[in-house]
């Protein structure tokens, strides 16, 4: 996309968050905000993403430039839960909804438009959320989304050890409107 700014300098992130080159640095060096350094130089570098991260993790109400609304994909091969949440958010006016029937289809949306947040249904027709968390955390090339599973059938016990296997999230079913949004928001970075 021309024109969002993707990369971030030490100077970029300090202006953002009112705070000096310096505290920037630092949090860094303490593993706060993920960055890079430039070959050859001291200087640093922070993608969008670990920006973003950083913000959503320290609670600042930062929105970063030239951002747009973040992309949610919702995966869900029941039509009407489907199309309940795509319209509910949709309807938020905040973030951007696409959706998926399946994993297969949720595989090639995330390579093609690459969204922030996955909200994925555990068992799919096709197969099941783990399996398309695998396969999306295999993707090396991608700016990895948010995952956040949706269920009736899973277990605090089993949840967690998606979690541990690279979902960011869980949403037990039947959820509430307001926690669907308030766990949308929390994972792209939008204050409640």
């Amino acid at each position: 996309m021309a024109g969002i700014q993707e990369v971030f300098t030490t100077g970029d992130v300090a202006r953002l968050c009112r705070v000096t080159i310096r505290t920037v640095i630092k949090w860094f060096e303490q593993g706060r905000l993920e960055g890079y350094r430039l070959p050859g130089s001291r200087d640093r570098r922070f993608t969008r993403r670990a920006v973003q991260r950083f913000l959503q993790e320290s609670g600042m109400p930062v929105e970063l430039p030239g951002g747009g609304r973040p992309l949610v994909l919702v995966v869900d091969d029941d039509e009407g839960i489907r199309s309940l949440v795509v319209k509910y958010l949709g309807g938020l006016g905040v973030v951007e909804v696409d959706e998926a029937s399946s994993g297969w289809e949720a595989g090639l949306k995330t390579a093609a438009r690459r969204p922030r947040l996955l909200l994925l249904d555990f068992r799919l027709g096709d197969t099941t959320g783990d399996r398309v968390v695998s396969t999306i955390r295999g993707f090396t090339d991608l700016e990895q989304p948010t995952i956040v599973l949706m269920s009736a059938h899973l277990t605090e016990e089993q949840a967690h050890d998606l979690m541990e296997r690279g979902a960011d999230g869980w949403l037990p079913k039947p959820f509430e409107l307001a926690a669907l949004r308030d766990t949308v928001y929390r994972h792209v970075g939008i204050a409640v």
